[in-house]
Parts: structure tokens; sequence; C-alpha cells
């Protein structure tokens, strides 16, 4: 959890923070080495962000409300009204904890759950929600608290421009945004565990090693904006949306905040601190607490407030935290790759799987830094946020091996030995580890079902239905609690409420647009319509922006006029278009399109923002819709008829 008391940014404050922040590493140092710092006990802890969502599965901004309503301290505030966080107690690493930890965190489900509901809304827990989209990404949605907007405003300012998002997986995406809320797609399971300070640096390197497994096992998120992308897409979503490297950074390679690290930890976390602090600017300031040794004089110990606000700022996939609890400081490491969801049960098997790959590892590898490069470190995290259970990885000594082959042969029967050591519960270890196993052996993580589901609805609809109904179902089976390798894939016949799909132009345009220039022959567009059976095409100049329309009626009024006799082929689209065509914007409702085509008495309308062409609706697009609805309408008043007649049938029978 992110301090929230920031101050507004300027050089004086600027200055000032860093001085603090400088202190606030000495300080630490100073307690290392005096032994000031917690030792010989493991805890393990959470965070669980989530989505709250309306009843038509879209973003609900209501987080505010719903934190009033539950007026409980573990729930607190991210970055979008949409999204909340829970933060879990620490607990000992043993005995019943992750049943511990699972009670906790359903209590705290339920209590949220129920909050949300008095606003309209439920919980979600998922990577990314399918059903965002990009206009839900606006500072009128960003959370009213002073550490969101000074966020913002220190990325950008950083940056010195817009923010450029390019993630290409089986489609592909590339948009620019004005501000960080694309950053609010995400959420996530963030595993912390407690260690010692003597041996953070192996702690820390194993931690760097086992990610690429475990997100491997993990990934969900393979779905942005409807583009099948990375099977967990936040990991390149969150390094595009908090991008603050300025142009000569960029061209200098300079690292970026949202990071896998460039080398092995070497000696202490102080190291860590200490790259952090000398790369990376601050984008948010705090007022300096009072100076850690003087707290440290009295006896008490220091929150190093803010070392801690830097750190916040630098969103490294494992991140060193210093904390203090019940008075005593501590170090812990916070694992940030997993995603929330798809369940309850999915997430603690995961924690269970990590706990028990920390607590085994470094004494059955040794110095992972001496069996492993770091560059295999890296590559295997990012092959298995692309391609989950199927990357395959540099392991050991730089064998390759399979992700699913690692995790059965190796890692499991590892990490069980570690939880047994710790003498966490067998029934536990029974219980997770085999959801772990079976997620494997399945091959069916939540990212493999998303988009086997959305494959076997086979286009059926407008996409957002599908997206939706991808939605719901998860929404359902995660309140089933049955883990993800369990659940059938959603089917072409459940593709859900048409109804909902067609509110909106831009719910159901149609984005696969084939274009022309001014310039280009019409013969070029001619042959388009003819090859693609389409009957509209759209011009744009060479900036984008759309400047006029070819129809089919063109055409025809060019052949009926004869002026196509004398040079058809020389005919530029400049001189036959219609220019400055009627547009709609994606939000136009869908009632308002209709009416505005009849009006018009036109056979299309071009869905524009910013000047830029998005999408077509045309004549056929309302015809299927109808068409559609027409059905689901007659088939919701033919089942009551079929049942009367199946009644009577069976009282003359037994008449």
């Amino acid at each position: 959890m992110g301090e929230h008391n920031v101050e507004e940014f300027d050089q004086e404050k600027s200055q000032a923070f860093m001085k603090a922040v400088l202190n606030d590493l000495r300080a630490l140092a100073f307690m290392l080495e005096t032994g000031l710092v917690e030792s010989g006990v493991r805890r393990i802890g959470a965070e669980q962000e989530m989505f709250l969502v309306d009843h038509d599965l879209r973003p609900a901004p209501v987080a505010q409300e719903v934190l009033q309503h539950a007026n409980d301290p573990r729930l607190t505030t991210e970055i979008a009204r949409f999204n909340l966080e829970a933060n879990l107690t620490p607990l000992s690493l043993n005995g019943d904890c992750f049943t511990q930890m699972r009670g906790e965190l359903d209590a705290l489900i339920t209590k949220t759950t129920a909050s949300a509901k008095t606003m309209n809304a439920d919980v979600l827990l998922a990577g990314i929600l399918p059903t965002l989209q990009k206009s839900d990404l606006t500072l009128d949605n960003l959370t009213p608290v002073a550490r969101y907007h000074e966020l913002d405003r220190g990325v950008i300012r950083l940056r010195g421009g817009p923010l450029s998002i390019h993630i290409k997986g089986l489609d592909e995406l590339q948009i620019t945004h004005d501000n960080i809320m694309m950053e609010s797609c995400n959420t996530s399971f963030q595993i912390h565990f407690q260690t010692n300070p003597a041996e953070f640096a192996a702690y820390y390197n194993m931690a760097q090693a086992i990610t690429a497994p475990l997100l491997a096992v993990a990934v969900n998120s393979p779905l942005l904006f409807g583009n099948r992308l990375w099977q967990e897409t936040r990991v390149a979503l969150f390094q595009h949306s908090t991008d603050a490297r300025s142009r000569p950074q960029l061209a200098r390679s300079h690292p970026t905040r949202v990071s896998f690290g460039e080398n092995w930890l070497e000696h202490s976390v102080i190291a860590l601190f200490h790259e952090q602090v000398s790369r990376f600017r601050p984008i948010m300031i705090t007022q300096p607490d009072e100076d850690p040794f003087q707290v440290l004089a009295r006896g008490e110990v220091p929150r190093l407030s803010a070392l801690c606000m830097h750190n916040s700022t630098v969103w490294r996939w494992n991140r060193a935290c210093y904390g203090v609890l019940n008075g005593v400081a501590h170090l812990r490491i916070e694992n940030r790759a997993l995603p929330a969801g798809p369940t309850i049960v999915d997430e603690i098997a995961n924690t269970v799987f990590f706990a028990g790959l920390m607590l085994s590892l470094p004494q059955a590898y040794g110095d992972i830094s001496k069996r492993m490069t770091f560059d295999d470190a890296k590559s295997n995290f990012f092959r298995a946020a692309r391609h989950g259970l199927d990357a395959q990885f540099n392991w050991l000594d730089g064998k390759a091996v399979s992700a699913p082959s690692l995790v059965l042969d190796q890692l499991l029967p590892l990490a069980r030995q570690g939880l047994e050591t710790a003498k966490v519960e067998a029934a536990d270890i029974q219980k997770y580890l085999g959801v772990i196993e079976a997620r494997v052996r399945s091959r069916q993580t939540g990212a493999r079902w998303l988009l086997k589901s959305l494959a076997a609805m086979d286009q059926t609809g407008p996409k957002e239905i599908r997206l939706r109904q991808l939605t719901a179902t998860m929404l359902a089976s995660q309140k089933k609690g049955h883990p993800v390798h369990t659940w059938p894939e959603v089917k072409k016949s459940e593709a859900g409420n048409w109804e909902q799909g067609y509110r909106t132009v831009g719910q159901f345009m149609s984005t696969d647009l084939f274009t022309v220039q001014p310039g280009d022959l019409i013969d070029l567009a001619a042959s388009m319509m003819d090859w693609r059976h389409i009957r509209h095409v759209p011009v744009e100049n060479e900036a984008g922006h759309l400047v006029g329309l070819i129809t089919h009626r063109n055409l025809l009024r060019l052949v009926s006029s004869g002026s196509h006799e004398k040079n058809f082929k020389a005919i530029t689209v400049r001189e036959v278009m219609v220019p400055n065509p009627v547009t709609v914007s994606p939000s136009t409702p869908t009632l308002e399109a209709i009416r505005l085509m009849r009006e018009q008495r036109i056979g299309c309308l071009l869905v524009v923002e910013d000047r830029q062409l998005l999408g077509i609706v045309t004549s056929y697009d309302f015809l299927d819709a109808s068409a559609q609805l027409f059905q689901q309408h007659l088939t919701a008043v033919d089942k009551p008829v079929k049942a009367r007649a199946v009644g009577q049938n069976r009282f003359q029978e037994s008449a």
C-alpha cells in the first residue's frame, strides 16, 4: 500500500525530500549494521487488488462510496475509482497460516461485495477486466486523492508528453494516452515474504529466478480492449503505462521504473535502494518525518517515510520493502508479478507455491547467481508473460526445459519439501499444491480459459457481447469458488443478452476498415468494393483524418453520367467522394444513429473521435442486430408457450 500523504511538487520541496531520502538511507544502513532490523522470523502476507463492476459488467466508479460503507482499515483506494485494494494481515509462515489467509481474504471479499451491492456494483478478481474500454480511462475516473493526481502529473512531467503503448501478441495494440490511467487496467495479487537482513540478497535473487515459472502457471490477463496480446498482458502494459523516461533517456536505454532489473543483487538491500535513488528522480514527495537518527536515539523505530515514498514509485516485479510491524523494523520481498484471480483458491495456491519455493530453493540450489545467468532469469520472465505454460525456459546451468516439465518434475516436489520443513499444515500443502499440479496438467490457466472461450464463441455477435459474457462467467465461477482448471469454456450458445450490446454505436461498429486517400484512383476504390463485398469506403488524408466517403451510389452515378467513358482509370477519389460525410462518436446512442440515418437517407455512419476514424456502422449492421434481437425476443416468448402446451398434453393424457 503506497504512502498517501503527498505534497505538491516544487523545487524547494523536492530538494528537502531528496535530503530526507538520503538521510533515511543512512539510517537504514546504520540499523542493518547494528542489528536493529528483525531477524529469525518468517512471515507471509498479501495485497489483493480488485475491480468494481456494474450490472452490465462494466467498470463501476464507486470505490470511495464502497470504502465508506465497508469502514474497514484493511481496505483502501487504488488509482481508479473502479479499483480497490485489500491488505491482509501478515502471518507467521507455519501451521495453518494459509487457512487463516484464505479465511481473511474470503471474509474481506464478502464484506466488500456486500458494500458494493449497496451501490448496485459487484467485486471481480481479474488481471485485466475484459469489458474495460479506453473511454473508461479518463481523469474523471482517477481517484480524487492527492497521491494519484501527483503521480499523474509527475509521470507526464518527466516523460515530457503523452505515453505511447505498443503491445504485439496474436493481435496488436498501438495507442497513445495522455494520463496514467492505463495503469488502472491492471490488478494484481501481491505476495509479501519477510526475510532476514543477512540473507536478503540470496532470497531476493531466488525470488527473481522463480518468478518466471510462478507466473507461467498463474497467467490470467490475455485480453486488453478485446485484443489478444500476451498471456499476462499486465507485464507489458504496466511498463508502458508508467514509463516516465524522456526522449534522451529512451535514446540511451535508461531503465524504466517498471522493470525486472539488470543484474543479480550482490550485497545487501542497501545496494538496491542506492541504485533506485541514483537512477530515478522523485515523482511524488512527502513532508519528511522527524530525523530518523533522533528517533533511534530515543530507542524507537523510524518509519523512513521518504525512502518508502520514493520506493513506492519504482515498480520492480520483485520489490524490496522496509516496514515496521508492532514496533519492530523488518525487510520483505514483495512479488508483484501475479494477476488478481481467477479465484481466491487459485490465488492462495499461487502463494503456497511461491512460499514453498522460497523456503526450499536457497538450500537446494545454493547461490542461484552461480547456476543461472541473470539474462536467462530475465528472459524466462518475459517468456512466461508472453506464453504462459507454453514457455520454454533456460534453467539451471543453462539447461532448456518447458514450463510444465519444470513445475511438475522439479519445483512442486521442492516446494512441498520447503513447506513441510516450515511445518505448514499437511492438508494445506496437499490442497493448494494439488491445485497447481491440476492446473499445469490440464494446461488451463485463467489466460488459456479466456482465450479458449473467446474462440469457442466463434465471432458470435459484437465483440462487446462476447467479452461481457466472458466476464459474467468469470464472476459466476469466482463466486462458486472452483479453481480455474475446472471451468468449462463458454460456448457459442452462451453469447449473452444482445440487447445490452447495442446501446451505443461504439459497441458494435466495424473497426476492420478499408480506406483510400483523395489522390488514389477511383478504380482502386471500386476494386476494393468488389473484392471485399462492401458498399462504403472511407477517405482519409495522410494525417489519418477523415475527409470523405466513397459509396456504391457514387460509382453508379459516375457510370450513369457517362464520365467513366472518358478515362475511368484516371479519375481520382477526390473527384467522386462525398466530402464531409455524416459522422457520430462511439458514445452516440444507437437509436440516435438510426434516426440520423433515416433522416439523412444514408446507408452508413462513420464513427470518429478527435478527427480520427475509428469505425463504421451500416444498414446491414442494424439489420443483423434486428434479426438477433427479434430471435432472442421470440425465443423468450416461445418458451412459456411450449411449457403451457406440454402441460396441457400431460393433463389430457392423465384425464
